[in-house]
């Protein structure tokens, strides 16, 4: 059943979304975890801005694009815990999921923005967000603007941080779990390769590997999962996607 809600979510979502990756196991379950419309929340290198799904229209622009933009927020859907025949045999997507009562908008920020400053427009109107308590008032115009302090960039690990010769995963996931690793370079094993979790909700892994291109994914909770930190992807000759990374 959550499978199917994941692959609904991102039929939903996945249209206004840039930078982040919306295909992440973590971004989803994240996303369906969202209880109610909240103060903005920082995610990776972004924010997930929400708002009540009852506003006829929400949009978001920010004080570095001289709120020249206007980015409109989506409602977030989430499917019912039980279909009627009819809803069942429907192929309207709101016949088979629900208003979450969420409308959000996801927005990647510049890696040289430290303050992010912005207005919603809320069915029309331009505002605060009232659901952010932060907020800075504009010398020149008097403008009240909400903001969020961004927190200090930290090195995202890749798959090439190991020695020459070697590839080093990395995952994020709840301490204390499994995560596993396989690819072209171990026929797909999904056991015989297990990340240690070196500090916690942190887990890695440095195979030494012959030069060439290797292909894989991790394995977790049951899931085959993209590596979040290597954006290079392919498909296998199964037509299973993967992740790509050349030893030199």
């Amino acid at each position: 059943m959550k499978k199917n809600i994941i692959l609904m979510l991102l039929v939903v979502i996945i249209g206004n979304i840039e930078a982040i990756d919306t295909e992440s196991y973590q971004f989803i379950n994240h996303l369906l975890t969202i209880p109610a419309p909240g103060a903005p929340e920082i995610f990776d290198d972004g924010v997930i801005f929400t708002s009540p799904s009852t506003h006829r229209r929400v949009g978001i622009a920010f004080a570095h694009e001289g709120f020249s933009r206007v980015y409109w927020f989506q409602k977030l859907l989430k499917a019912k815990d039980e279909l009627t025949p009819q809803e069942a045999k429907s192929k309207n997507i709101e016949d088979q999921y629900r208003d979450s009562g969420i409308l959000f908008h996801v927005y990647t920020v510049p890696p040289e923005i430290r303050e992010l400053e912005y207005r919603l427009v809320i069915d029309g109107l331009w505002t605060t967000d009232p659901l952010n308590p932060q907020y800075r008032i504009d010398q020149k115009s008097g403008i009240v603007r909400s903001m969020i302090a961004m927190p200090e960039i930290q090195k995202v690990p890749t798959a090439f941080d190991g020695p020459p010769g070697t590839l080093t995963f990395n995952f994020q996931a709840p301490s204390g779990e499994s995560v596993t690793v396989g690819g072209s370079f171990n026929g797909w094993d999904p056991f015989m390769y297990e990340l240690r979790e070196t500090r916690v909700g942190y887990y890695s892994l440095t195979l030494p590997l012959p030069p060439g291109t290797y292909h894989y994914v991790f394995f977790h909770r049951g899931q085959r999962i993209l590596d979040p930190f290597n954006h290079n992807r392919v498909y296998t000759n199964e037509g299973m996607a993967a992740t790509e990374a050349i030893v030199r």
